[in-house]
């Protein structure tokens, strides 16, 4: 399809390199603009790291007096544990020597039971004859 307007191709080149200048002037212009702001936008990112890095240093503080302090509850509840194991231990042993006692005790009893029954018996083995 054929153009239909008058400019020259001269005309055409000159707009085409006006274009041009005109984009890297505007291009330049963004640069300086991005340089002014440079140093600002680095002190800014700075004090953010600076920022960033002390949470992180107080966060690991926190996290190492945490760890102490569940190490120290860790210890109490050990020597708690093994306090409750050995009364455990010493309550159930004296359970079984008053158990042994009372056993031996009912055997006594038993046997008791048993000759004044034999003797009875004889007793009246010997009323008899």
């Amino acid at each position: 399809m054929a153009r239909r307007d008058d400019s020259k191709f001269s005309t055409r080149m000159e707009d085409a390199a006006k274009a041009r200048t005109e984009m890297l002037a505007k291009a330049k212009a963004r640069a300086e603009a991005a340089k002014a702001g440079f140093e600002d936008r680095t002190k800014e990112r700075q004090a953010i790291a600076a920022e960033r890095e002390k949470r992180q240093k107080e966060r690991a503080a926190e996290k190492a007096k945490a760890a102490a302090e569940a190490e120290k509850n860790k210890a109490a509840l050990e020597a708690a544990r093994k306090r409750e194991e050995e009364e455990a231990r010493i309550a159930a042993e004296k359970q079984k020597e008053a158990d042994l006692q009372a056993m031996m005790a009912a055997q006594v009893e038993q046997k008791a039971a048993r000759d004044a029954r034999y003797a009875a018996r004889k007793e009246r083995g010997k009323k008899k004859r």
